[in-house]
């Protein structure tokens, strides 16, 4: 946590790391010895860069905010609990929902809880936890004080991947089950479907009462390699080089991207016509963009329409103008940061 100086020392931003889920008692007992799965192995000092940068160059309209990094906790983007814990075999917790609780407790007596202003932002499997959690956040902060949640890459797509598999929803479906998060879940969206699909933002995302904003890249390299093309449905590798660097995919392979951004842009169309929601939909091969100074606000960040990620975000934090911004198709955008994984291969 850095303390917020200022005209920012009565307002916050927090920042939930990202990490993935784990779905299997052997794939959590795996994270035990990583910084996925204790403090013990942590990196020490965290960095606090982008939207946690105290440089107004860098971060110019949340410099001065209390600043808080939440270090990914659990396998279950804070809701698992723990009657669903083994009682044989590895001794695992699943108490990310209690882990939340008690990491909001702790800021509300650091100051939080005399918030003018606040800002709940996650990345990734973080930035879930951040949709699952923001109307929470804003109940436990004062009536008066502007709330709002920025979720960066942490709108998971249902999708089928390459082979007609339903890879991702599989997954999720064992998570939840494991880890009992149903209890976590929007009760709206339990009404209606299955536990694990309300793990899906798509179908809870209508319900989010706060305002909300999303940061996405239309072509994100962990969905690709994940939810699309997983390596169990690509036996003959044919997806490798083109997960590895979007420059390489061939034409039919960029018709797929194409067809996946066209599935998010569909599952955003109500978000979109939102009056308090903000969007940032650009067309990079990245994954999470927020938290680094070179995606976040600097001379080569990500741009549309000639605004950076973080004077979109400003603008629409602070009503300033729109803010829904949505990127043309892959290769249109020269200033993207595009990653290549073939790099030290």
């Amino acid at each position: 946590m850095e303390k917020g100086f200022g005209s920012g020392s009565h307002d916050w931003v927090l920042h939930i790391e990202g990490g993935g889920w784990c779905n299997t008692i052997a794939s959590c007992s795996s994270r035990k010895k990583t910084a996925l799965g204790s403090s013990k192995y942590m990196d020490a000092p965290v960095q606090f860069s982008g939207i946690l940068s105290h440089d107004p160059l860098q971060n110019p309209d949340f410099y001065n905010w209390n600043k808080v990094k939440i270090r990914y906790c659990d396998g279950a983007s804070f809701s698992g609990h723990p009657d669903a814990e083994s009682k044989n075999g590895p001794e695992l917790f699943f108490r990310g929902q209690l882990i939340w609780e008690a990491v909001m407790d702790q800021l509300l007596s650091l100051g939080l809880s005399n918030a003018r202003q606040a800002l709940l932002s996650g990345c990734s499997a973080g930035g879930l936890a951040t949709l699952l959690h923001c109307d929470n956040f804003q109940g436990i902060l004062p009536k008066g004080a502007t709330v709002k949640c920025l979720a960066d890459a942490g709108f998971f797509l249902n999708e089928k991947d390459v082979a007609g598999n339903h890879t991702i929803e599989s997954f999720y479906r064992d998570v939840v089950n494991l880890q009992g998060i149903a209890k976590s879940l929007n009760k709206d969206c339990l009404s209606k479907m299955e536990p694990h699909k309300c793990f899906f933002p798509q179908e809870f995302i209508e319900n989010i009462k706060t305002p909300l904003f999303l940061v996405h890249p239309a072509y994100d390299f962990w969905q690709i390699r994940n939810i699309l093309a997983p390596d169990e449905s690509d036996s003959q590798r044919t997806w490798l080089s083109c997960k590895l660097n979007i420059f390489n995919c061939n034409p039919s392979q960029l018709e797929v991207l194409r067809g996946f951004r066209n599935s998010l842009l569909k599952t955003l169309g109500k978000f979109q016509q939102n009056k308090e929601g903000g969007m940032f939909i650009n067309s990079c091969f990245i994954h999470c963009q927020t938290w680094m100074a070179e995606t976040w606000h600097s001379p080569t960040s990500p741009r549309i329409n000639n605004r950076t990620i973080a004077e979109c975000v400003g603008d629409w934090y602070f009503n300033r103008k729109e803010a829904k911004e949505v990127d043309r198709p892959f290769p249109c955008n020269p200033t993207c940061y595009n990653m290549d994984f073939t790099r030290g291969l």
